[in-house]
């Protein structure tokens, strides 16, 4: 077991301050194909995160996340298309409402199953959805996607309008809107519900004997995941100005979180972020070599199931501990 170490006290300002000059000075020093880089890293940041709330937190292994990412990221295109004066932040939360109201439909069949038939119920629902879209040509226009549709600015109404064509302007509304979702998150597994999860993944026969209804605490624990896996493909409908059936329904998009979750560390918050990044960055350094894409994830995956089983995150603080060992040993 992996001990925590409790990091000095200035570090809780100084170094969130360090990260914020960092996030607002990026786009100033890199440019706008790095930007475009960073943004998809944070949007896949927030889809693993959600499904982490489900894997690590809950016990709850889900191979058809893409559900609610893809309906985020559908029902904000389609609201921006057909509703005129649609505005950014309501196009948004249109995503989020999308993905809860897909993961609420979903959870009281999820909530008969567990284990491998949870796991595959998920990839079947989430086959579902991908077909489902491809059939709905009047409403999806199938495999075509939908593209094209407005961008509204980001404006406050006499006082300032912002316009979200710049990657520049863009980064910095989808910086703050997935921050406020990590941030979210993270509070969420602070909290005595937070310990509920972890209860119903650990020892759910307790948790019962606790009174807790624990149908209902998994429905709400799905709910909450489909919103933040929501909100995040309704950021990745507006970073691309196109949604298609491949781009958020395939069954890679729900496996690509999982990829991040346990490349980065299974069992804790940071990872599913750590995962990301790491991956983000193979993608971009593997495509200009080669196009088999897959078969670097791939091999990543099986050498961190073979060695490397807690993640990078899980490395990284195996590696503190001994150090800080070999420090109070002296």
């Amino acid at each position: 077991m992996i001990a925590r170490i409790t990091p000095p006290a200035w570090t809780r300002w100084v170094l969130p301050g360090i990260a914020a000059a960092i996030l607002l000075g990026y786009p100033l020093v890199f440019g706008t194909v790095y930007t475009n880089i960073f943004i998809h890293f944070a949007i896949f940041a927030v889809f693993a995160a959600s499904l982490n709330m489900l894997v690590s937190y809950t016990g709850l292994l889900s191979f058809g996340h893409a559900l609610f990412f893809g309906g985020g990221a559908y029902a904000t295109a389609l609201a921006l298309e057909n509703i005129p004066g649609m505005g950014l932040f309501p196009a948004i939360f249109t995503g989020g409402l999308a993905g809860a109201a897909f993961a609420l439909i979903v959870s009281p069949l999820l909530n008969r199953v567990r284990d491998t038939a949870f796991a595959l119920l998920t990839l079947a629902l989430g086959q579902l959805a991908y077909m489902a879209c491809i059939k709905l040509r009047d409403i999806t226009h199938g495999e075509d996607g939908v593209g094209g549709f407005p961008i509204p600015d980001l404006s406050i109404p006499g006082v300032v309008s912002v316009s979200m064509v710049p990657a520049q302007n863009f980064y910095y509304l989808a910086i703050v809107i997935l921050g406020i979702c990590l941030l979210l998150m993270w509070f969420l597994t602070k909290t005595p519900f937070g310990s509920i999860m972890i209860g119903i993944r650990d020892n759910p026969q307790r948790v019962d004997f606790l009174g807790f209804n624990i149908p209902l605490t998994k429905c709400l624990i799905f709910t909450l995941s489909g919103f933040f896996a929501g909100i995040a493909g309704s950021v990745y409908a507006l970073f691309n100005n196109l949604v298609t059936p491949d781009g958020v329904f395939h069954i890679m998009t729900s496996f690509t979180p999982i990829m991040m979750v346990y490349v980065g560390g299974i069992g804790t918050f940071a990872g599913p972020i750590a995962g990301s990044g790491l991956m983000t960055i193979i993608e971009e350094i593997a495509t200009r070599y080669t196009t088999q894409l897959v078969l670097f994830n791939g091999i990543l995956l099986v050498l961190v199931v073979m060695f490397f089983r807690t993640g990078f995150v899980g490395l990284y603080l195996l590696l503190k501990q001994k150090l800080f060992e070999k420090e109070s040993s002296r």
